[in-house]
């Protein structure tokens, strides 16, 4: 049969619409994977969304995952849940897609499925440790979210309508008679969220402060910058000195550029900022407040070494002005999670927001005390607390002040909220959980020790014989000595909340090994404990190497800055446990082993890896180990673990450190 010339038009048109159709929808998700990797989340939301609604995207699981992501990491959790749902749906193979769409869930309030999808996560046995702890701190939490929502106090906290914007306001500060806030009032956009860029802004508070008018002015010509994100103002308690955080270019790789600057008062005009010391190049720092004497100056940082993603950190300021090494807050405040905007009230409680902690939403307000050298973290409760983020406390005085919050009901993205509870009256609407008698009865917990040795391998052995010491690492003092009996364990042995220990194991034949356990951030919140007397064991497993000539082992995270050899701060705290190896096995000789990746000719990188591998092991002699039983030997490219490497993971496989085993 003859088809007619005006048919066939028909269908040649159509399969150029069709494919015209194709074509938009590719280039709209190849531009929006672009967008993406760059940290323009906003724009690789259209795009991406452009795509979804074509046609010719085979791959829906990344484009959905990749949808969901851009929500995520613009700080929208709520928008992100369908399409990690899709993602799931569509058989994404992204490892914490899971983990992520659980939390979405939480910030929409919806407790009970959120907790179905960390059990998923769970029970898929993810080899992500940190993400692995969160997902089970978090599961704990869901289950116990009917007794953290019990706990009301009595007041609403009211909008600022005539400060508030459609854009975002948060971090406010009190500085005499003005309220200071964080803004995105600049003309430039960031492009990781789609809103102006932030600024610092001032205006005079009312004599009702939840009635401060709608007219912020910029804080100071000389703090502004338009190509860049500027906010979170701390003052010291003269109100003359300023440290506040500054950065963001809108770029992923970008991301770390935030950074603490300080600024003083001097003849009545606030000088150039100029970046602080303190601040990591290679981090987020961000979120500083002064302790109540104007002394010490809290902050958060993602910098290496940090407990979780971003931690809370304090350094000391001398009368001169200079700030110490900042000092990590330890595991009781930082957990897997985040942790920042800290303040401190005059009666020295620390304030500070978290999403690792036991809360309603992404980011909760907690206050933390101290007791006999325990600290405690209490979550504040309704409704200074929602499913939403929740951040940025600033006491006016006991019952009054400030905070930030996304939640719904607002005028824009983040606003701020007024609350004074000295003002509550039978009018106010007020719930307060009423508690079982016995309740407020003080509960103990009693935390023990147990642990098992065995014989590093698959499936590892256990290892009876084995003498297991536990040492308190405050005084180095044992607090249990014991041999292994037959199925490798031992234990258990009481703990104090808050301390460190160390587990040393000694067996012939194995590397003896030093096993590090700590009591911070281990303790059970209270809101958890419904007995009067709660007992948990921790149980730890310790894997011994047997000892073998020739036997190798990698060394993990020894990083060299590009065509360099010194020995990096992060590299150095490798270093050292490879140190602490040498130190406890005193008749120990290895070969110290660098190598490269292929970029690079073969002679050059030969003589690259030969000076990494001689500047580590000069470090360790300079610890004390002996140079005779030290030999460095650089390999080049010559010992590749991954053949025709293309990715940047397989060449970090490639570019590795190990140590091997020379005589024992």
């Amino acid at each position: 049969m003859k088809i007619s010339t005006s048919y066939g038009l028909l269908v040649a048109l159509g399969l150029a619409v069709g494919l015209a159709g194709c074509n938009s929808a590719m280039q709209a998700f190849k531009k929006g994977v672009r967008q993406y990797e760059q940290g323009e989340y906003n724009l690789a939301i259209d795009n991406l969304q452009k795509a979804a609604g074509g046609k010719g995207i085979t791959d829906q699981a990344r484009l959905n995952y990749l949808l969901a992501e851009s929500y995520r990491l613009s700080n929208r959790f709520p928008q992100a849940a369908p399409f990690y749902q899709k993602a799931l749906e569509a058989g994404t193979k992204e490892t914490d897609a899971r983990l992520y769409y659980a939390y979405a869930l939480k910030s929409s309030g919806r407790y009970a499925e959120a907790l179905q999808e960390l059990d998923k996560y769970i029970a898929s046995r993810p080899t992500g440790k940190v993400n692995l702890e969160k997902a089970r701190r978090e599961a704990e939490t869901l289950r116990a979210i009917d007794m953290i929502s019990q706990k009301k106090i009595a007041f609403q906290p009211k909008n600022i309508g005539n400060l508030n914007s459609p854009g975002s306001e948060y971090a406010p500060v009190v500085r005499g008679d003005e309220l200071i806030i964080t803004s995105s009032r600049k003309e430039k956009v960031y492009k990781n969220n789609g809103l102006p860029m932030t600024g610092i802004y001032r205006i005079k508070l009312g004599q009702k402060p939840d009635e401060t008018g709608n007219n912020p002015q910029l804080f100071s010509p000389a703090i502004f910058r338009e190509d860049a994100n500027e906010g979170t103002p701390a003052f010291s308690k003269d109100g003359k000195t300023m440290v506040f955080a500054r950065g963001n270019n809108g770029k992923r790789k970008g991301g770390l550029d935030v950074d603490l600057y300080i600024s003083r008062f001097v003849d009545n005009n606030w000088s150039e900022p100029r970046r602080l010391p303190i601040s990591d190049s290679t981090a987020w720092d961000g979120s500083p407040a002064f302790s109540a004497d104007g002394k010490t100056l809290y902050f958060g940082s993602n910098r290496a070494g940090s407990v979780g993603g971003i931690d809370l950190y304090r350094t000391n300021m001398d009368a001169s002005g200079r700030f110490s090494r900042p000092v990590n807050m330890g595991r009781d405040i930082n957990t897997p999670g985040d942790e920042m905007f800290p303040y401190v009230a005059e009666d020295g409680k620390l304030y500070f927001a978290s999403d690792g902690h036991p809360g309603l939403g992404k980011l909760d307000i907690f206050v933390a005390t101290r007791s006999q050298g325990v600290i405690s973290v209490e979550n504040l409760g309704v409704p200074v607390n929602s499913p939403f983020d929740d951040f940025g406390l600033f006491m006016i005085d006991r019952n009054k002040g400030f905070f930030a919050s996304n939640r719904d009901g607002g005028k824009g993205d983040d606003d701020i909220y007024f609350f004074d509870d000295s003002q509550t009256t039978p009018e106010t609407p007020t719930v307060v959980a009423e508690n079982p008698p016995g309740a407020n009865a003080p509960k103990r917990v009693r935390y023990f020790l147990a642990g098992t040795v065995s014989e590093n391998g698959t499936p590892a052995a256990p290892l009876d014989s084995a003498k297991v010491r536990i040492l308190d690492d405050a005084t180095g003092t044992p607090i249990a000595e014991v041999v292994t009996e037959k199925p490798g364990t031992f234990g258990k042995y009481p703990l104090q909340e808050g301390k460190d220990y160390t587990i040393l194991v000694e067996r012939p034949g194995y590397l003896t090994k030093r096993e590090q356990f700590t009591m911070q951030g281990r303790s059970i919140p209270p809101i958890f404990l419904k007995k009067a007397e709660t007992d948990t064991t921790f149980e730890v497993p310790v894997l011994l190497d047997k000892v073998a000539l020739n036997k190798t082992f990698v060394l993990e995270n020894i990083y060299y800055d590009l065509d360099k050899y010194n020995i990096r701060p992060d590299a150095a705290e490798e270093l050292d446990k490879l140190v602490t190896i040498l130190k406890d096995n005193p008749t120990l000789k290895i070969e110290l082993s660098s190598h490269t990746d292929v970029r690079a000719p073969d002679a050059y990188n030969i003589r690259l890896s030969q000076n990494r591998a001689k500047s580590a092991v000069d470090y360790i002699v300079s610890k004390g180990i002996s140079a005779d039983r030290l030999v460095a030997k650089g390999y080049g490219e010559t010992q590749l673990i991954v053949q025709n490497a293309r990715t940047e993971d397989e060449h970090q496989r490639n570019r590795r450190t190990e140590f091997k085993i020379l005589g024992y």
